[in-house]
């Protein structure tokens, strides 16, 4: 940590160079503040309504936990604050078109606490002193749905698992991405057993948890990302759907429910586009009933699959356009996936591969998935595809590929039974 501490206060001189002679003192002074510990700074205090429920010995106890954790929690801000200052350095560099290389990251792992562990009995004291703030359950799918019907008089087409699958390959494929590619991020994000109205946390067999996030279907897309990719497509969206209720094998009653799909869908991409088309706008939306409705496409029969194709193309689209990568694995699909398109190619890049995956995440995001923490970028690709192999394994998966084995093979007839999908994805993509 001491290197990290140093690291910090060069930044600091640096960062104030080509100002007046005196604010580099100031900075220099700040950054020693910084590494002072931080019970040398200010004692620590005990909350009365503890503090009467401890004797002399727990209350000693106590005061040095939580000078430890002070001082922790200290380095801890410190090493994120010096992991942001150098992301924005390398931002600065991509706009200018100028290669990263090792100075550009922190080349520590994030500090981990290593101070006296808080007894049982006195955290059960404190327990009891201090009860936890009430814990607010994030929206599922019964929210999505409820707002869907609400905000836009919107019911998701049902399908079986096997239909919707069989819809997914044929865009999928149409799209230009491969068996594999879709098989792996399946595996990944959903244990190889996720139902297409499977949200993150919820056990998609036992129906059984919590929400952890608004993580939805076989790509898990965050409501932010149904909003994103209806601003994107969403015109490409009604003209398919319309195209569908055109075509001479649709029945009238299934050709009025398409038209009436795209009316409702046009509603949406009213209310997606009512908020500038920023990333941070759109996960403003996503947490209102607006944007709740919006993510509710995503168990549509004839919307969730293409609309979680287009997402997983857009990644192939940014790796050809950014880093003339023309064929990506599964691992290296779903590390755009995870991390975001720009950043997964940096981590695929030679100095990106050595470097701790703390240098690519938010700290909330860091800690939040367990996968990504105390690794290197080839060591978090690699973690992907051990999981990946796991999740093959698993029932989902196996009739997934089974599914793009039936719509490839010599014999099938799905290419003329899915006609209608496949138009409008050929259209989005101009042809093959």
């Amino acid at each position: 940590m001491v290197q990290v501490m140093a690291m910090v206060v060069d930044s600091l001189i640096r960062r104030v160079s080509r100002v007046p002679m005196r604010t580099p003192v100031l900075a220099v002074a700040a950054a020693l503040l910084l590494i002072t510990p931080a019970h040398s700074q200010s004692p620590v205090r005990l909350d009365p309504a503890i503090a009467e429920r401890l004797n002399p010995a727990q209350q000693r106890s106590y005061v040095e936990y939580l000078q430890a954790r002070a001082g922790f929690e200290r380095q801890l801000e410190m090493y994120w604050a010096l992991v942001g200052e150098r992301r924005d350095h390398r931002r600065r560099k991509y706009a200018a078109r100028v290669a990263f290389d090792a100075n550009d990251y922190v080349a520590e792992q994030p500090p981990k606490y290593a101070g006296p562990a808080l007894n049982s009995d006195i955290a059960k004291l404190v327990a009891v002193a201090k009860p936890p703030e009430p814990d607010v359950p994030l929206p599922g799918v019964a929210d999505f749905l409820e707002n869907a019907r609400t905000q836009y008089g919107f019911f998701p087409e049902p399908t079986t698992e096997r239909e919707f699958k069989r819809r997914y390959a044929i865009d999928a494929l149409a799209a230009g991405l491969s068996k594999n590619q879709v098989i792996r991020v399946y595996a990944l994000e959903t244990g190889g057993q996720g139902t297409f109205d499977m949200q993150a946390g919820i056990d998609p067999i036992t129906r059984t948890g919590r929400p952890i996030s608004s993580a939805l279907g076989y790509a898990q897309l965050l409501h932010a990302n149904s909003t994103s990719e209806l601003v994107k497509h969403g015109e490409g969206f009604i003209q398919r759907l319309q195209a569908m209720a055109a075509h001479p094998s649709t029945q009238p009653a299934r050709a009025q429910s398409l038209q009436q799909k795209a009316a409702i869908l046009r509603r949406m991409l009213s209310a997606a586009k009512s908020v500038p088309n920023e990333w941070s706008q759109h996960q403003q939306l996503g947490k209102t009933p607006l944007g709740l409705g919006i993510h509710a496409l995503n168990m549509d029969a004839d919307v969730g699959p293409w609309l979680q194709v287009l997402k997983l193309k857009g990644l192939l689209t940014t790796a050809a356009s950014e880093a003339g990568r023309t064929a990506l694995t599964g691992a290296e699909l779903e590390l755009m996936n995870l991390a975001g398109p720009r950043t997964g190619l940096e981590m695929m890049e030679p100095v990106g591969r050595t470097m701790p995956t703390a240098n690519f995440f938010a700290q909330g995001g860091y800690y939040r998935n367990t996968i990504v923490r105390e690794k290197t970028g080839a060591q978090l690709l690699a973690a992907l595809d051990e999981r990946m192999e796991h999740g093959l394994k698993k029932p989902g998966a196996i009739e997934f590929a089974a599914v793009f084995d039936e719509i490839t093979g010599p014999q099938s007839r799905a290419g003329v039974q899915a006609a209608p999908l496949a138009f409008g994805v050929n259209n989005l993509f101009g042809g093959r």
